[in-house]
This record gives structure tokens, C-alpha cells and sequence, in this order.
């Protein structure tokens, strides 16, 4: 498996420069989420052209003009704004801080969901268990939490999950169900939003969402809200008991943003339960975004830092893997890949697998 990646091409001068931005990481991160929060960039955005003052802000956003200049200071070492004759003025980056909705997303679901769990990095590293958990609550997983997350954390939780894969979805709904009449398994349907766009997608398809018992019940409930109960039911299960075998009879199963939730050796056991479920003209399609398979750093960047999620809130053991790494776990269950398609929705490879 070739895994080579990146260089050391940077001078000591500009690579100690990048030690000092992760040694100060936490505070960047802080000050640009409360310039954003406060009004500032906002107010600073208002005047792209001239820019404005610290007491022009202050007195604006009812803040001492201690507290705007501090934070315009940090702001001017994350080159969020500049200064030019003591105006600020917003830059590009400022901008997406600002207003880009992925940006915003990330940013929330980092602040919400992550950022005091991953004082427990190093725990969770040392024991493989999400140790960063406690933070939001007791329980062995994040998923076997979701239902009980604040408001504001699980407002958050979800935007980062379905911004993710909600705009895949219409562009995989023709491969998936190709015909009419067909029965899908979505495998960790979550709150049912892959199944209602298939439902609303085509009316003669039946959809059964087989996850744990507390989530299902939120998905039926969309399900019945949106007028889909006839074609949408659920099979309650525990994915990580493997001893329960997958129910059968169907022409199609469906995992999107599923296997990253667990380790290797989990998906393995999973995809062997998945392919003893399937016959010759079963097909299994994998939805992920594999780190390895993105166009832009960006996307790299944002992934390789997700998984680090995984490992200190979500499980302890998951991760966003490596494209060649799920090859060789669909392998080991007994499966091929017979169909592969990259950039679809935001970063994302569908995998299609058969027996």
C-alpha cells in the first residue's frame, strides 16, 4: 500500500513559525470563534473598503475598546484582518470565517462537540477508549449518547454530520436504486434522512434502517412526519454485536459515513456479516471520504483533525481511513470492489461492492 505524503521543504525559520501557530492553537482557535460570535467581523465587513477604528467597533458593539483591540490583535496574527492607518479592514480569510457555511459548521462542531474532550487526547491515545467523552456524558459511545447531547451540542453534532452527506446524496439516489420495486438496508441510518430521499426519490422502494434502538425511534418519527412510514421501517440492533447476522432479501445496502465510526478490525466483522446477508445480485455501496481522495488540503487537513474526534469522543478506535485500508477490509470479508467513483458532494468516493 503506498501511503507516501507531504515534504520538509520549509526553511527553520518558517517551520518554527509553524511550531509557534500549534503552540498557541487553542487561543487562535478561541479568538477568531469570539471575533466571529461578537460582532466584530461583522462590523469590520460592513466598511470593506476604509475599514474601521477600535473605538469605532467599540462604541458600536457596546464593547470596551480593550476588549475589541485584543481580540483585532489576534485577529491580525491569524490574518483575519489587517490594519492600515489603525483601520481594520477584513481579508479573505476573515471573510470565510465569517460567512463560509462549511467554515461555520466545522468551527461550532469543534467549539461544541470536541474542544474539551480533546484535553483527553493523550488518554484516549494511551487506552483506545474516548476518554474525552466524559465531557458531554456517561456513556461507551457517542452514538449511544446523541439523544441525550444539550441542544446546542447536538444542534452542532448533526450540522457537521449531515452537511457532510446531505449533498451526495441526490447525485448517488440513481446508482442505488437503479429499478423500481427495490429494498434497501441503510445500515446506521441515523436520523433517517438518507431513507426519506429515497422514499421521496421513489415511491415503490422499502427501506429498512437497521441501528440502535434510541435512534431508530428518532428516525421513524421523521419517517412518520414526513409522510414515509409505509415505506420506511426500522431493525433494531446493536452493529457492533457480532454475533447478530444482517437480515436478508435485500437488493441493496447502504452505508454512508458508517464504517469511519469504527476500527478496522470492527468493519472487517461487519462487512463479513454484510456480505453473508447478500446474494450474487446484492449490492453494497460504501459512501466515505477517505483522506487520501480529496482535490483540495483543505479537505485532507479537515479530515485527518476529524479523525482525531473519533478517537477521543466518538469510540476510541475509528478513524477517516486511508481508501487502500477499506480496499483491504472488503477484501478480507470476502467482498470486491467493482465500481468507484470520487468527488461526489463535498469529498466523498462511492465504493460499490458485490459478492
Amino acid at each position: 500500500m503506498k501511503k507516501d505524503y507531504g515534504n520538509d521543504r520549509l526553511s527553520a525559520v518558517n517551520a518554527k513559525f509553524e511550531a509557534q501557530k500549534l503552540a498557541f492553537a487553542p487561543m487562535a482557535f478561541m479568538a477568531a470563534k469570539v471575533l466571529r460570535d461578537t460582532g466584530i467581523l461583522k462590523a469590520v465587513a460592513a466598511k470593506p473598503d476604509e475599514g474601521l477604528t477600535a473605538i469605532e467597533i467599540a462604541n458600536d458593539l457596546k464593547l470596551s475598546r480593550y476588549s475589541i483591540e485584543v481580540l483585532l490583535d489576534a485577529g491580525l496574527s491569524s490574518q483575519l484582518v489587517y490594519m492600515r492607518d489603525e483601520h481594520y479592514i477584513l481579508t479573505k480569510t476573515g471573510h470565510f470565517i465569517l460567512n463560509d457555511k462549511l467554515t461555520r459548521i466545522n468551527m461550532d462542531f469543534v467549539a461544541d462537540v470536541c474542544y474539551k474532550g480533546m484535553f483527553h487526547l493523550q488518554e484516549a491515545i494511551e487506552t483506545n477508549t474516548p476518554a474525552g467523552l466524559k465531557e458531554l456524558g456517561n456513556w461507551p459511545t457517542i452514538y449511544h449518547g446523541l439523544p441525550e447531547l444539550s441542544e446546542q451540542t447536538k444542534k452542532s453534532w448533526f450540522a457537521f454530520d449531515h452537511y457532510y452527506s446531505d449533498g451526495v446524496f441526490e447525485s448517488v439516489l440513481p446508482i442505488v436504486l437503479p429499478r423500481k420495486q427495490m429494498r434497501l438496508l441503510d445500515v446506521g441510518g441515523n436520523t433517517g434522512k438518507f431513507a426519506m430521499q429515497c422514499a421521496a426519490y421513489d415511491n415503490s422502494a422499502r427501506i429498512t434502517i437497521m441501528d440502535l434502538p434510541q435512534q431508530l425511534n428518532v428516525a421513524k418519527e421523521n419517517a412518520k412526519e414526513a409522510g414515509y412510514e409505509t415505506q420506511i421501517d426500522g431493525h433494531p440492533t446493536d452493529i457492533l454485536d457480532h454475533t447478530k447476522p444482517f437480515p436478508t432479501g435485500f437488493d441493496a445496502i447502504w452505508m454512508s459515513q458508517f464504517l469511519d465510526c469504527f476500527s478496522f478490525e470492527d468493519i472487517v466483522a461487519i462487512l463479513k456479516r454484510a456480505a453473508a446477508s447478500m446474494d450474487e445480485n446484492c449490492r453494497l455501496y460504501i459512501l466515505e471520504t477517505f483522506w487520501d481522495r480529496q482535490k483540495y488540503e483543505a479537505a485532507t487537513y479537515s479530515l485527518n483533525y476529524t479523525s482525531l474526534y473519533f478517537t477521543a469522543l466518538a469510540n476510541g478506535k475509528s478513524r477517516m481511513y486511508h481508501s487502500e485500508e477499506m480496499k483491504e477490509a472488503i477484501a478480507k470479508a470476502g467482498l470486491k470492489v467493482i465500481d468507484e467513483k470520487d468527488d461526489l458532494g463535498v469529498s466523498h468516493t462511492l465504493l460499490t461492492c458485490s459478492k
